[in-house]
């Protein structure tokens, strides 16, 4: 009997995430009352989507195990750019009060536009017009949401 061999690493290795994030998420959910299918409680949905989560990551995994799988290896991380992403997300967190969305989410486009190795400012700035206006639309005006779109200094 042979051995089960990876031969998609990055489909084993993505899948893996998504089995540890619906864990953590489904041990996190516990804290709350499920319910039944009839009365809903705070924990159902969140278990719920952590199983189904999970069941996705499985069915990754297990086709990464496949025969007929093209093999691909994992390549190396790109720190420098998680970097880049993961600082612009948490400014974007830091600044959204002090600068509204519009400012916020200008910082947050313009760093995370460093991650990319075709980085140009063009389209940097491209980019941050359109992906504003998208979010006015939808966040601010669409839904409604109560969120401060203009520097409170200019309110």
């Amino acid at each position: 009997m042979r051995g089960l061999t990876i031969r998609n690493q990055r489909a084993f290795v993505s899948g893996a995430l998504f089995f540890a994030i619906a864990a953590f998420f489904f041990v996190g959910a516990l804290e709350y009352p499920a319910g039944t299918t009839a009365r809903m409680g705070p924990g159902y949905f969140p278990r719920l989507l952590a199983i189904v989560l999970a069941a996705i990551g499985l069915v990754v995994m297990l086709g990464a195990l496949k025969s007929t799988t093209d093999r691909q290896v994992l390549r190396k991380w790109d720190l420098k750019g998680l970097v880049w992403v993961a600082g612009s997300v948490i400014l974007f967190g830091a600044l959204l009060f002090p600068l509204g969305l519009v400012g916020a989410l200008f910082v947050l486009i313009m760093v995370s536009s460093k991650a990319s190795p075709e980085f140009t400012w063009i389209g940097a700035l491209t980019n941050a017009a359109v992906l504003i206006v998208l979010c006015l639309a939808v966040f601010v005006y669409g839904l409604g949401l109560q969120l401060p779109v203009w520097p409170s200094l200019l309110n």
